[in-house]
């Protein structure tokens, strides 16, 4: 064989093939977009990466994606006509042509592994991109308009949202170019070694009759047939494995909430019942499991014995003629060889189904999420106008998702230095009105005007993100300093990565602390850094802002933890509900708000405690719009006003006067 006219043929090949192949694959995908359900989910989630007003460089990538594949079928041919080449050789005793065919393997093999690194190199770093972009996508759709809180109002409430966002887009991006790839590298090589065949397979009789070129025919009916059957047992995996990912997600969401709520199991000595509970979520998971492993032995045990039964096929219809002398030892192997490449190309669908039925499932999770995600956005919305620092509802009517009224026609403007106390029985809907004016409560009517953003509701139990207890403290606001992802952090994490790629580490928990939970500098150990061996030049901004946080600890009586202002920690665990209480006011005061809506935020404080939250309040924001919600009569000394809800069903209310202290 010419191996110089080989690599000229190669050449002119590859830009055969990239030219076809890319103009098939796009007719396909635009077919499949309009035609099959998965092909418009696959489309819908795809499209906007993929758009070249947003970047060329996805479908840049994904070209030479497909030119890396396309390299990989002609090596492959390029290694069946090597193995022709050296058995050939040995067949002949040519002891000369041996050792060239071994020059061409280190050749033909160091293309290979150059390839196929920079094959895995490029292919990564695309389903790397891809994730990101998709998580971005889905994450801001899944924060916009708050869906993630209006979701729950809808009549089917998406499950597992996280696992949708976290492990789902993964499996996406990943499956979709492995799959993508293999089918194209499948079809591509099936052309390829089925032109290697032809030329290498002789007539073939089967009960008398002769066909030419029999193997080639032999082969494709075996796979064909061999498919539809596997097709047919595997079908139940597609259902089995969206099952699996279910209950997984389930069972791992009951253990979240057993840490979550800890305190209170242990108080209720609830183990029983938890554990019962994670027992049966678990049992799901492994019925599951059990399913699935009885269906893939069905289908797994047809694939190979499929796969095993035609190892031999060509050595035996070739022996004949190899017997004969009419072809060569190189050519029978080559044949077995090609026969083997095509039977695998062709069996790529039977033996990916497995791999498909996940794909398919991840689809249907992806798309029921998208869809929950339109739906919550869709809800319908209250008139929520800003007129600067100004509150007041006008014919606001609120209604439980039923249809039953909790309030109706309501008209009250509050003002400052007139706070407003909303009383009522339970169930009567004060929390419910305080979500209306937040613009949460889709079921209302009417117009409310609040201040866009200079607002600010504390709940009965405050929310207190993971991280510093600083961080915590400015919530919703970032720190006036905010130093995340500093440089050092990030070099940090760089190095922590490389490291990793030496050795495995000793201690994979230590590491990922060290990368995650590093303690930040204080604002007054910055300022003294940068100061360093600049005479004169005083930084004061950094130390004041952290005398104010401390400061404000100890105004909301909290002083004992101003020298863990850095430490972060879990610190809704920590603090006790009346810590986390008083940690909010601090918060309010540090926020400073045109307006704000206390929920009950004072329950878990004695009545000292309380008088003197609403007292610092009262000293330090004047000016602030107060709006609070309480069953406490120690209130009423804190609120001109009065909104009692008559939770009667008819949406009666009453607006009473009271004497505020000062």
């Amino acid at each position: 064989m010419n191996w110089t006219e080989a690599l000229i043929e190669s050449g002119i090949w590859l830009i055969q093939a990239y030219s076809i192949t890319l103009v098939v694959v796009t007719f396909c995908i635009g077919l499949l977009a309009r035609r099959t359900v998965w092909g418009r989910q696959f489309w819908a989630l795809a499209a906007g990466y993929f758009s070249p007003r947003r970047s060329w460089k996805p479908l840049a990538t994904l070209a030479l994606i497909l030119f890396l594949t396309l390299c990989a079928v002609r090596l492959e041919v390029l290694f069946s006509n090597w193995y022709n080449t050296m058995y050939t050789a040995l067949q002949d005793l040519d002891e000369s042509g041996f050792w060239g065919a071994m020059l061409l393997f280190a050749i033909l093999a160091t293309i290979h592994v150059l390839r196929s690194l920079f094959d895995f190199y490029v292919q990564n770093a695309f389903t790397i991109r891809w994730r990101v972009w998709l998580n971005e996508k889905l994450l801001g759709n899944w924060l916009d308009k708050q869906a993630y809180y209006r979701s729950q109002y809808l009549d089917t409430p998406v499950d597992n949202p996280d696992q949708r966002i976290q492990q789902d887009i993964t499996t996406f991006a990943e499956m979709s170019l492995s799959l993508c790839m293999g089918v194209i590298n499948a079809l591509v090589s099936t052309f390829a070694f089925t032109l290697i065949l032809w030329g290498l397979s002789g007539p073939l009789s089967i009960f008398g009759v002769e066909i030419p070129r029999g193997m080639v025919f032999l082969v494709f009916a075996y796979v064909l047939i061999a498919t539809v059957f596997a097709i047919k047992i595997g079908r139940p995996l597609i259902l089995l494995n969206f099952l699996n990912e279910r209950f997984n997600a389930d069972y791992r969401y009951a253990l979240v909430r057993l840490r979550e709520y800890a305190e209170s199991i242990a108080f209720y000595a609830g183990e029983k019942v938890e554990g019962a509970i994670l027992r049966s979520r678990f049992a799901n998971v492994i019925n599951n499991a059990w399913a699935i492993v009885y269906r893939s032995l069905k289908f797994l045990g047809f694939n190979f014995s499929v796969s095993q039964a035609a190892v031999v096929f060509p050595f035996i219809i070739q022996a004949q003629r190899f017997f004969s002398k009419q072809i060569s030892l190189g050519d029978l192997m080559q044949t077995a060889q090609a026969f083997g490449r095509l039977q695998d190309n062709l069996s790529f669908f039977r033996n990916a189904y497995d791999d498909f039925a996940t794909y398919r499932a991840t689809l249907d999770r992806l798309t029921g999420f998208t869809k929950a995600i339109g739906d919550a956005r869709a809800l319908p919305e209250p008139e929520v106008l800003a007129e600067g620092p100004r509150i007041a509802l006008q014919r606001l009517t609120v209604r439980t998702p039923s249809g039953t009224p909790l309030l109706k026609d309501l008209d009250l403007e509050v003002l400052p230095g007139e706070p407003l106390l909303i009383r009522g029985p339970s169930g009567s809907g004060k929390t419910t009105l305080l979500r209306a004016i937040a613009g949460l409560w889709p079921y209302c009517e009417g117009r409310i005007i609040r201040p866009e953003h200079e607002a600010l509701f504390l709940s009965q139990k405050p929310y207190l993100p993971l991280g510093s207890l600083r961080e915590a403290l400015y919530y919703p606001q970032r720190l006036p300093d905010d130093t995340s992802h500093t440089p050092a952090d990030i070099q940090h994490q760089e190095q922590a990565a490389l490291a990793s790629t030496h050795r495995v580490p000793s201690n994979l928990d230590d590491l990922i602390s060290g990368v995650q939970a590093r303690p930040r500098l204080s604002q007054q150990s910055n300022a003294t850094l940068s100061n360093q061996g600049q005479p004169g030049n005083h930084d004061d901004e950094s130390v004041t802002l952290d005398g104010r946080a401390a400061d404000m600890l100890r105004l909301v009586q909290l002083g004992h933890l101003a020298d863990r202002l850095d430490q972060a920690a879990d610190w809704g665990r920590i603090l006790s509900l009346g810590e986390q209480q008083r940690l909010a006011f601090g918060r309010l005061l540090l926020a400073r708000p045109d307006a704000v809506f206390l929920d009950e935020a004072t329950s878990a404080m004695d009545e000292g405690l309380e008088d003197a939250m609403y007292r610092l309040v009262h000293e330090h924001l004047p000016d602030t719009i107060l709006l609070s919600v309480g069953h406490r009569s120690t209130l009423f000394a804190h609120h001109s006003r009065q909104l009692i809800l008559k939770g009667d069903e008819t949406g009666t209310w009453e607006i009473t006067e009271t004497d505020l202290l000062r």
